[in-house]
């Protein structure tokens, strides 16, 4: 009997001691997901209007007319239009997410610059229709908006990551892919093949604007690294290295219209540069979408050929 008494003694403190460090450490939690902000409505967001320095309230299906209407051209087929629509609409809300437009103290911008394009005076019936037909449409990648990247064409290949085409480290973007762009034989001549000269004082700048090198006396040129679709990643200008995307950007994104390039030299005191395709390649190509559409392809299977692995969804009615 008193062995037993001792043994319910030594069990009951076991079970009180276990109980004590349940109530201390807390119960076992399960990693969680980050989900994206659900809106169960349209929400009304603040735009900053370059143009005139006002900021206004506006429907964001509203203002989503301004940015198809500036971003593609408003007489192209109607699911090309609506792809666009439903990028541009989850670019915002993903944008909104990470703090709008901080310099302005808004949700968005009409400047290109700060955020997307917008021309309210482009807006027609047929972009009208595109964006009411998509109206609350997004994509997603595990719950959250995914950055709604486009670019005007892929010079035959859209880029194989984020980092590739644009230098973009601050995520993971596993959406992105490489494939094929249909759009390359439609495009313009001006896409398919172009060159751009600068002088040698333009690029220093360009230069030191990024690197916070100088530059000095400059007498070669090189691309030191190519990503998977063949983009150049890095170059060499004289002694420093430099992103290809951020040298774009610096010496102008309409001039050196894509990092696909196909030569990039010093001659007669100006840096030569030549290559295919127009924009940072990463994620739909806006003529790539044209050529589908006219193809017969939905809005949803355009953005399936571009992105993969996402969801497209309506998340407000």
């Amino acid at each position: 009997m008193i062995k037993d008494n001792k043994l319910r003694v030594i069990i009951i403190l076991l079970l009180a001691f276990n109980l004590f460090l349940t109530s201390c450490l807390g119960p076992t939690q399960k990693p969680q997901t980050q989900k994206s902000k659900k809106y169960t409505a349209e929400p009304t967001i603040s735009l900053f209007i370059s143009e005139t320095g006002e900021t206004k309230e506006i429907k964001l299906e509203e203002y989503l007319k301004g940015v198809v209407a500036a971003e593609m051209d408003p007489t192209w087929p109607e699911e090309a239009l609506q792809a666009q629509a439903i990028l541009a609409r989850t670019f915002t809300l993903k944008k909104i997410e990470q703090g709008g437009v901080k310099a302005r103290g808004t949700d968005a911008s009409t400047s290109v610059e700060e955020f997307q394009a917008y021309d309210q005076s482009r807006i027609n019936d047929r972009v009208a229709q595109a964006v009411e037909e998509t109206r609350g449409v997004v994509v997603t990648y595990q719950g959250q908006f995914i950055n709604g990247w486009f670019f005007a064409d892929g010079g035959g290949q859209t880029s194989a990551s984020a980092a590739e085409g644009l230098a973009y480290f601050k995520e993971e973007a596993p959406y992105i892919q490489s494939v094929e762009d249909p759009g390359f034989a439609i495009s313009p001549q001006e896409n398919k093949s172009w060159t751009a000269t600068f002088p040698l004082a333009q690029v220093q700048n360009a230069v030191q604007e990024v690197t916070g090198q100088d530059l000095g006396n400059i007498s070669s040129a090189s691309i030191v690294e190519k990503g998977p679709s063949g983009r150049a990643t890095k170059v060499k200008i004289g002694d420093v290295s430099i992103s290809g995307p951020a040298l774009r950007l610096a010496l102008g994104s309409e001039e050196m219209r894509s990092t696909l390039l196909t030569q990039f030299k010093i001659q007669n005191g100006n840096l030569v540069v030549s290559g295919r395709g127009y924009g940072h390649g990463v994620g739909m190509s806006q003529w790539g979408a044209r050529a589908l559409a006219e193809q017969g392809k939905s809005a949803e299977e355009i953005i399936n050929y571009f992105f993969k692995d996402v969801k497209i969804e309506k998340i407000w009615e």
